[in-house]
């Protein structure tokens, strides 16, 4: 009867691994895609590298960190371009306010967006191998705004592997 149990439990153990391994590689939410590219918001992304913060002025008054999975770390690490295939970058941003506690300092207030980019040379390979995701209040933008993703990424850093960010020292 131990045996049996033993057994039983073994099972059930090795099924629950099996789950988490499987829930930390799918995306957050498997429903919620952009469209044109079908791109959702990575599983677990919040816990990625960061690879630089940055701060945009007028109009928008965002600031915005950068993140990416080990990758698009690596890949920015060793100075590797193009990105490798399987690279994913998350740009999450928040309107400023000024801190209560310090008034020179700017802290975090609304967030704004979530943007992601997928590279996937053959999938993507009319948009220079990346996929785009924007995501607004954790549901994708609309197609209009997803088809200027490329465009601009185009029309500034083709030189760059369409990347905007660089590594923060």
């Amino acid at each position: 009867m131990r045996a049996m149990h033993a057994s039983l439990l073994a099972t059930a153990a090795g099924s629950l691994a099996i789950a988490a391994l499987a829930l930390a590689t799918e995306p957050a939410d498997k429903g919620l895609v952009s469209p044109i590219y079908g791109v959702s918001l990575p599983h677990g992304y919040r816990q990625w590298e960061v690879i630089a913060p940055a701060m945009e002025g007028a109009p928008l008054d965002e600031l915005r960190v950068v993140v990416g999975n080990a990758t698009a770390a690596r890949a920015y690490r060793s100075h590797t371009l193009p990105f490798p295939d399987g690279s994913v970058l998350v740009k999450l941003a928040w309107k400023q306010k000024p801190s209560p506690e310090f008034a020179p300092a700017t802290i975090p207030g609304a967030a704004t967006t979530v943007q992601v980019m997928v590279k996937d040379a053959t999938r993507y390979a009319a948009t220079g191998g990346w996929g785009f995701g924007r995501f607004i209040d954790g549901k994708p933008a609309d197609e209009a705004q997803h088809r200027s993703c490329f465009a601009c990424h185009q029309a500034r850093v083709n030189g760059h592997d369409f990347v905007f960010t660089r590594l923060a020292p």
